[in-house]
């Protein structure tokens, strides 16, 4: 499944190609063969956002040299686009200037983002490690378009309790990405977050087909990266009531565990992190548990502030690739899959008790 998600057909999960409504359509299909009930009509929740993207033409050469895409360079999220060849000049040991509407930088490592405005000066960084030549000559062709309403969808579904059917216990991951940036290069999101939708998916078969006493939500985020987009719209137009869920576990880079895993807002629910940790040395699942407190880093956060008790999971350890072009399923160890499952399932009996 980590696979499928982060593959060439999804195009990241974002904002070029329909990347992000195909995976929409396909997780709404994966609930209904796995049975899961939605929690409106449909399992869709619409919402639109603005967002800055890449459509078309990357090119980017130095000293007459063609760089690529995500490996040698990025453009900033919120550049606009440009076209421009000229000299540049060196205003310090790492920056240059081209133009007053054109900017490079060397960076050590390529991290990519999403923004929903355009600025008014184009940015590229380069990989310096990929680059030894100090940049003196740029040539650049780059495309952006701006869209004012992209739409995007939440994807809910429920497993219905056997004997408390209003008390939910929730399960969410965002399964967006950073989409492309031009009309070569993706960013797959392996670890960010293909591996939290698929461990979401893998619980969603697993109740469909073991009802419990609670009811069972699942709720898969759209444009976390763009800024906890999909997650704050639902809390704030909620399609079942927040008093109704119980506990709300948010999975997000769980795709290794080496090194164990973080919960954050353990200290805000220190009895539940008890509980976790509890059941954790009974059955030695993961190798160390740390504990964090509140933080806006992902979509657990609204819920929170609204009043649902909630923790957000992520592992440690194995690649280190985050929010670039090397953050691939083939690297991604998994260490932790089949045991943060049984945590996860072994935690949610415990909260039924």
């Amino acid at each position: 499944m980590v696979n499928k998600l982060s593959s060439k057909a999804f195009w990241g999960r974002g904002y070029t190609k329909n990347g992000m409504q195909k995976a929409a359509d396909f997780l709404a299909t994966e609930y209904k063969k796995s049975g899961l009930v939605p929690f409106s009509i449909n399992y869709k929740q619409g919402f639109n956002f603005p967002v800055n993207t890449f459509p078309g033409k990357m090119n980017v050469e130095i000293n007459g040299k063609k760089l690529v895409p995500g490996k040698d360079f990025i453009v900033n999220n919120e550049s606009p686009g440009i076209r421009f060849m000229g000299n540049l000049t060196q205003t310090d040991s790492l920056n240059f200037l081209a133009s007053p509407l054109l900017k490079v930088a060397l960076k050590e490592k390529l991290t990519w983002s999403v923004a929903t405005e355009v600025g008014k000066t184009t940015q590229i960084q380069i990989n310096r490690k990929n680059f030894k030549e100090l940049p003196k000559q740029i040539a650049v062709d780059i495309e952006n378009q701006f869209v004012t309403n992209f739409q995007a969808s939440n994807i809910c579904g429920l497993v219905k309790g056997t004997k408390y059917p209003d008390s939910i216990l929730m399960i969410t991951a965002h399964y967006d990405h950073l989409g492309g940036m031009g009309a070569e290069t993706y960013f797959p999101g392996a670890n960010d977050n293909a591996a939290g939708v698929a461990t979401l998916l893998s619980l969603a078969k697993y109740y469909a087909a073991n009802p419990q006493p609670y009811s069972i939500g699942f709720i898969c985020f759209a444009a976390e990266e763009a800024g906890l987009f999909g997650s704050k719209y639902f809390t704030e137009n909620p399609l079942l009531s927040l008093s109704k869920i119980k506990f709300l576990i948010n999975l997000d880079l769980v795709g290794t565990g080496e090194a164990g895993m973080t919960v954050v807002n353990a200290s805000v629910y220190p009895g539940a992190f008890a509980q976790l940790n509890e059941i954790n040395n009974e059955h030695k699942y993961i190798s160390k548990i740390n504990p964090r407190g509140k933080a806006a880093n992902s979509d657990h956060y609204f819920f929170s502030e609204k009043g649902v008790p909630a923790f957000f999971i992520y592992t440690q350890g194995g690649p280190s690739a985050y929010h670039d072009v090397f953050d691939v399923e083939k690297n991604l160890p998994l260490t932790e899959y089949n045991d943060l499952f049984k945590l996860i399932v072994n935690f949610n009996k415990k909260l039924m008790e």
